[in-house]
């Protein structure tokens, strides 16, 4: 009897990284869907090589329905290379943040024009209105 290999893959869905792109002066990542160690992946490349060539790197995370800690820990290394603000964080990826401490560290935004109106951090100009 022969048998066929199974295949346990699940079908891709959409990619985690949405879109990504210079806006304001400011590089854009946009992200969406769950981001957890087995899809970070795209994201980690787009924001590590995003970050030393940018002042102000902007994670737009209006679309990120899930987050783990492999997203956390991603976001704290970004962190220390450039200055990172997460734009629109969902109410759950807000409560990570939280809950982790990282929103004391890392600025969020209700929205993503909020992110990019804020002037870079020692600038010297003073900051944008809360958005």
């Amino acid at each position: 009897m022969v048998r066929e290999p199974l295949d346990n893959s699940t079908p891709a869905g959409p990619p985690v990284v949405a879109a990504e792109g210079a806006v304001d002066g400011h590089w854009v990542v946009r992200a969406q869907g769950d981001l957890d160690s087995d899809t970070i992946d795209p994201l980690f490349i787009a924001l590590w090589e995003a970050a030393p060539g940018h002042a102000v790197v902007v994670l737009d995370a209006s679309a990120v329905t899930f987050a783990d800690s492999s997203f956390l820990s991603l976001l704290i290394e970004v962190h220390r290379r450039t200055e990172l603000r997460v734009a629109a964080p969902g109410t759950v990826l807000a409560r990570l943040l939280r809950t982790a401490g990282l929103d004391r560290v890392i600025r969020s935004y209700p929205t993503l024009e909020a992110a990019l109106g804020d002037p870079p951090r020692g600038s010297g100009a003073p900051p944008a209105p809360p958005g």
